[in-house]
């Protein structure tokens, strides 16, 4: 099939990739020149496992082509995809502006039937707000092209997107055309041939999932991090505690490991949106608003945990962090806890060591642009010098460091894990404090 993808951030570039390494022909449109050139010479905006291979590939091959030239694209298109950003408004809700956008400049350029698939995450309503803007660009043209609007949710997880987009739990489709569905059938066939993993549902109904699922992941980060919280009170092990919950088959294991808090772009913007569509629906969301308060205080976990330890003020001591991206596999720091512990460290006049193997230079000129921190090249040079070792972002190299060496280094011979990467008994018997979440 053809087709335009309109935005290539995370969602829009893995989206349009991965069509395109199934054979369809794939136009990736965005407004930034400077970004559009970038791609075209094999230079990825974003960290994400196996993503640059895909496009190096797909775009030597002739099926993955980048435009800022949105007619380009409509032209030759049987579907296509928004997939710009959403980002969090002033009273908390989505901000839909670049999606109004597209929707009008999508009105004003096609010339043929089209099915427009909102793959943005957008409340519920939008896809009917999409083709009234579309509709409306019509017939300011005096044009009768016929325009479907689907919503197509997407499930990536940061640091997988590829695999997941490749090897779906579920496809969402909502719509109400048959015709729309069969498309969207074929067009997912190659990602679904060993076994059905599409659902068909009204539009609003799509919408809605895309909230409810990400509610529900937040929900049980923070059930668990308030968990951990009673088990540093009680003197239980939040570890001992997830093992004997999941193995519940009610219950399972996942997304049931305690820390410092999730960050990112969908489960914070997420969570508060909802809060917000439910408010304005006439319902008072209290778990969810529970849930963002518990993850708010969650990430104020490690510098508390570290001032009751240390004291409140921090003076001429010396942190090493390791991790500052919001999870593993990703250089995304949107939200991350990170920014809250490094900040209120500063603010106590401690010193900061910094080290994540991506996320450095995002840090030094969006997040800690103004502030005084010393970025090292690796993890070990982190430690150099230091005082405290915290861990906040559970990156693989940092499961089994040398705990000689880092206690050879760390002159008050302390660890602060926000990610509970280490045995309690281990660290006893490297003679080591240890300090983790819930344990």
């Amino acid at each position: 099939m053809n087709i335009t993808i309109i935005g290539t951030g995370y969602v829009g570039l893995v989206t349009g990739t991965c069509f395109s390494d199934m054979g369809n022909e794939v136009y990736c449109v965005d407004v930034l020149e400077e970004k559009i050139q970038s791609l075209k010479k094999g230079i990825v905006p974003i960290y994400e496992p196996g993503l640059e291979e895909l496009i190096k590939r797909n775009y030597e091959r002739g099926n993955l082509h980048f435009t800022t030239n949105l007619k380009e694209g409509l032209d030759n298109s049987e579907l296509c995809f928004i997939a710009v950003g959403t980002p969090m408004g002033e009273d908390g809700s989505a901000d839909l502006q670049y999606v109004r956008q597209v929707a009008k400049q999508i009105g004003q350029t096609i010339i043929h039937d089209i099915i427009v698939v909102d793959k943005s995450t957008v409340p519920v309503g939008t896809a009917d707000e999409v083709k009234a803007i579309i509709q409306e660009e019509l017939d300011n043209r005096g044009k009768d092209y016929k325009v479907c609007v689907v919503s197509n949710p997407e499930f990536l997880k940061e640091g997988n997107a590829v695999n997941d987009f490749m090897h779906p739990d579920r496809i969402i489709v909502g719509t109400d055309s048959d015709y729309a569905s069969d498309i969207m059938a074929m067009l997912y066939e190659p990602f679904t041939k060993n076994h059905e993993r599409m659902i068909i549902m009204d539009i609003k109904s799509a919408e809605m999932t895309k909230y409810a699922s990400n509610c529900m992941l937040a929900n049980r980060i923070s059930f668990m991090n308030e968990m951990a919280n009673i088990c540093d009170k009680l003197g239980a092990n939040i570890d001992n505690v997830r093992k004997g919950m999941g193995s519940d088959s009610r219950i399972g294991s996942s997304f049931l490991y305690a820390g410092c808090g999730y960050g990112g772009s969908c489960f914070p913007k997420d969570v508060i949106a909802m809060i917000k569509t439910a408010t304005d629906a006439g319902y008072d969301p209290v778990l969810l608003k529970s849930v963002e308060e518990v993850n708010n205080n969650q990430k104020q976990y490690l510098s508390n945990k570290i001032k009751s330890v240390l004291g409140n003020d921090l003076t001429g001591v010396t942190f090493a962090i390791w991790g500052l991206s919001f999870k593993p596999e990703t250089d995304d720091m949107r939200e991350a806890p990170s920014i809250t512990i490094i900040k209120e460290l500063l603010d106590a006049g401690a010193k900061i060591n910094a080290y994540d193997p991506k996320s450095m230079v995002i840090a030094k000129e969006f997040y800690f642009n103004d502030l005084d921190i010393n970025y090292c090249n690796n993890k070990y040079d982190a430690i150099e010098g230091a005082d405290v070792l915290v861990i906040v972002t559970e990156w693989k190299e940092f499961r089994s460091p040398d705990f000689k060496k880092i206690k050879s280094n760390l002159s008050k011979n302390l660890i602060f894990d926000g990610r509970n990467q280490f045995k309690n008994s281990l660290m006893e018997k490297m003679g080591i404090k240890y300090y983790a979440v819930g344990k």
